[in-house]
C-alpha cells in the first residue's frame, strides 16, 4: 500500500505505513555469513546523497519457527531454533532488508554500466544470504550451494523470464542474469519451503538495501527532484520526493508503522 507523497527540500522526513499479520516478538536473525556484497552500489560516485535510518513502531508480526528437524546438517548450524526472516529488527526498532530505489527522476536517455562484481546468493544453513538485495539489469548474479544437501532456487519472475535451478550438492555455483527492472522478484527453493530471497533489478545504480541498524545511502546522484521508494516484504511499500541540489546530501528518516 502506497502512502501519501512528500516534498523534501533541506531537511529530514518521517512516513508510516500500517502492516497486517499476528502480533508478537520480533526475533532477529542469527549470525550467518554473509556473500561480500555492499548496500551502496554506487560508493565512492560524485553527486548528490540520500541517507537515512528505516524503523518501525508497534508490534510487528513474529517471525515463525523453522523446523529443521528433518535435516540435520543445516540444523547444526544453529545454536536456537531458525527462524523465518520476515521482520528483521536491530536495535531500537530498525528494520533491515528494506530495499530502496530511486522510481523516477534519472535523466531519460541516460545509461548506466553493470558492475562486473557479481552478486553471491549463498544457501546456507537452508536460508538464502543475502536475503533481500540488488543488482543492476545484466549484473551477474552467482548462485552458490554452501549445503551438503539438494536446493532447487526457482525464480517467480513477471517482468523477466523464471528460472529453476537445482543444486544437490555443496560447492556448486550458477551464474544467471535479469534482461530487466522488476521490483521485486521473488525467489524461493521448491525443497524447503520456508526459503524466500527478494531481488530488486534496476536499470541504474541508486538503490540500496537498510542494514541491521536500518541505515542506508545511495549516492552518485545528479542534481535534480527524484521519487524514491521503500519496499518491504511484510510492511508494503513509501513513496516519497527528494530535491537534490549540487552535491548536497539529504537525511531520509523513514519509518513503517506494524500493528
Amino acid at each position: 500500500m502506497k502512502g501519501r507523497i512528500f516534498s523534501v527540500v533541506g531537511g529530514m522526513f518521517l512516513l508510516t505505513v500500517c502492516s497486517k499479520g499476528d502480533r508478537g516478538t520480533v526475533q532477529a536473525a542469527p549470525p550467518a555469513p554473509q556473500p561480500a556484497v555492499s548496500s551502496d552500489p554506487t560508493a565512492g560516485a560524485a553527486g548528490g546523497t540520500i541517507t537515512g535510518k528505516i524503523k518501525f513502531t508497534g508490534v510487528a508480526p513474529k517471525n515463525p519457527a523453522i523446523d529443521m528437524s528433518e535435516e540435520a546438517a543445516c540444523k547444526a548450524k544453529y545454536k536456537t531454533t531458525p527462524t523465518e526472516e520476515n521482520v528483521v529488527a536491530g536495535p531500537a526498532n530498525a528494520l533491515a532488508n528494506v530495499f530502496i530505489y530511486v522510481s523516477a527522476g534519472v535523466p531519460a536517455g541516460q545509461t548506466f554500466t553493470a558492475p562486473t562484481t557479481p552478486v553471491v546468493l549463498d544457501q546456507n544453513g537452508c536460508r538464502y544470504h543475502p536475503h533481500v538485495f540488488g543488482v543492476m539489469v545484466g549484473q551477474n548474479i552467482e548462485i552458490k550451494n554452501s549445503d551438503p544437501l539438494l536446493h532447487n532456487i526457482k525464480a517467480i519472475a513477471k517482468k523477466n523470464r523464471p528460472f529453476n535451478v537445482s543444486q544437490p550438492n555443496a560447492g556448486m555455483t550458477k551464474t544467471v542474469t535479469f534482461a530487466a527492472p522488476e521490483v521485486m522478484v521473488n525467489l524461493e527453493c521448491n525443497v524447503h519451503g520456508w526459503m524466500h530471497a527478494y531481488v530488486g533489478v534496476r536499470p541504474d545504480p541508486f538503490y540500496a538495501v537498510s542494514g541491521p541498524d536500518g541505515s542506508f545511502s545511495i549516492t552518485g546522484l545528479p542534481p535534480g527532484t527524484y521519487t524514491i521508494e521503500a519496499w518491504h516484504e511484510k510492511f508494503g511499500t513509501q513513496t516519497a520526493t527528494v530535491t537534490i541540489a549540487g552535491t548536497e546530501s539529504k537525511t531520509a528518516n523513514l519509518t513503517f508503522a506494524a500493528h
